[in-house]
């Protein structure tokens, strides 16, 4: 019985898989950045984190981990109150357009440079009935959804994340959420522009919008976050702008993704709980969820874009044949002076989870050691800061893009 036989069998099965994994990194990584967030804010304040949640019915506490399927819990079990006076339509749609954007940006997104699986095909070709061509086919890409305008289509969706908080803001018919809900519309406008603005080096140096082939070309030439001394002074002074792309990168991810330092929108101290102050039970938690989602993607956005995405700055690692021994260590046999494993594509997936880890951390350290910025601050820091310098940069490496040609 001929079932996974043609290209397209395989491509359809591939990308659904593809997309159920990516999707459920993204659900996973969620509750366990909540509890990190938790136990790294509570050893930096010198107090205990969720230290009691473990298994049931034994003493086993498996070090607060338990938390988030607590959390869950409590979600699910609490009322869904919905006010008399809210519009309930655009009160029911705007958790999910909080949450929905963070995981379809994440599907443009390359977290490997692909698994070669035609040896494991070829195994299982004459039990499973596989031609040649279907054979061929099992050469799976690492990205979801290879777009060549994958850059434009990661700013468009990001965008829409936004209407969310404005219709919770207004069609809660309350003072506290529609003030964060402005709040959260000026805010994110003004550092979309600068964030955008910060990439334009990145197009202007790689000539590319294809995120997997930005990637592949900091294999080639180095991480773009990085300044380099090749290239004589042209080169040093056109990494260095694209060392200043990423700091207004970063930066413009803490007000998109609104934490602290940028959180206006749902400051406690001053709007209750802001957009979501009407919110409760599974709406309340997807609004929670969305901002540790939307926390993760842009982590994973700064990795691709400006850290080399799944590569390490080894020569070998990213697909060149294995040296035969390693800071002096021999290789096996059937390792050395051959092309990389099948395998070896799932090594560079746990590559690029740890640098978004790394990010997740950062995000995480910032929020428990910064204040809140007072509200014209951070417009002044948008407007009269980060954009000029942003536009000035792009100038800049276009004149040296000049120079050097």
């Amino acid at each position: 019985m001929v079932i996974f036989n043609g290209p397209d069998v395989v491509f359809v099965l591939t990308s659904l898989l593809k997309a159920m994994a990516v999707a459920g990194v993204v659900l996973v990584m969620v509750p366990g950045s909540v509890t990190a967030e938790r136990r790294l804010s509570a050893w930096m304040q010198d107090r205990r984190g969720p230290n009691r949640v473990g298994i049931p019915f034994t003493n086993i506490r498996i070090f607060g981990l338990g938390q988030g399927l607590a959390d869950a819990m409590k979600f699910l079990l609490k009322e869904q109150f919905v006010p008399a006076s809210v519009n309930k339509l655009y009160f029911n749609l705007a958790p999910i357009l909080a949450m929905v954007p963070a995981l379809v940006t994440v599907s443009v997104i390359p977290f490997a440079p692909g698994f070669d699986l035609r040896p494991i095909a070829t195994w299982l070709a004459t039990p499973l009935h596989l031609d040649v061509a279907t054979i061929q086919a099992f050469r799976i890409s690492g990205v979801v959804a290879d777009l060549d305008i994958g850059l434009l289509f990661v700013f468009a969706i990001i965008s829409l994340s936004v209407y969310g908080i404005v219709l919770a803001g207004w069609s809660s018919n309350s003072k506290y959420p529609f003030l964060g809900g402005i709040r959260s519309s000026a805010q994110i406008i003004s550092y979309e522009i600068a964030m955008g603005a910060s990439v334009v080096p990145i197009f202007l140096v790689t000539q590319q919008l294809n995120l997997g082939k930005i990637v592949e070309y900091q294999v080639a030439h180095g991480w773009l976050a990085l300044p380099h001394l090749a290239g004589g002074w042209v080169g040093i002074l056109t990494g260095l702008s694209l060392s200043f792309s990423f700091v207004v990168f970063l930066v413009a991810s803490f007000a998109e993704t609104n934490r602290l330092p940028f959180d206006m929108p749902e400051a406690e101290t001053e709007l209750v709980g802001g957009y979501h102050t009407e919110y409760s039970g599974m709406r309340f938690a997807l609004f929670f969820l969305g901002e540790y989602a939307a926390m993760v993607s842009a982590s994973a956005i700064m990795v691709t874009l400006f850290l080399g995405g799944w590569s390490l700055p080894l020569p070998w690692f990213n697909g060149l044949p294995m040296p035969e021994s390693f800071y002096g260590v021999a290789l096996p046999s059937f390792l050395a002076g051959h092309a990389l494993p099948w395998w070896f594509g799932f090594i560079s997936i746990g590559v690029f989870l740890g640098k978004i880890l790394v990010f997740i951390g950062f995000f995480i350290v910032i929020r428990w050691t910064l204040p809140r910025f007072k509200y014209d601050q951070l417009m002044n820091l948008g407007w009269k800061v980060f954009i000029p310098l942003s536009f000035l940069n792009i100038f800049v490496v276009a004149a040296l893009i000049l120079l050097k040609r």
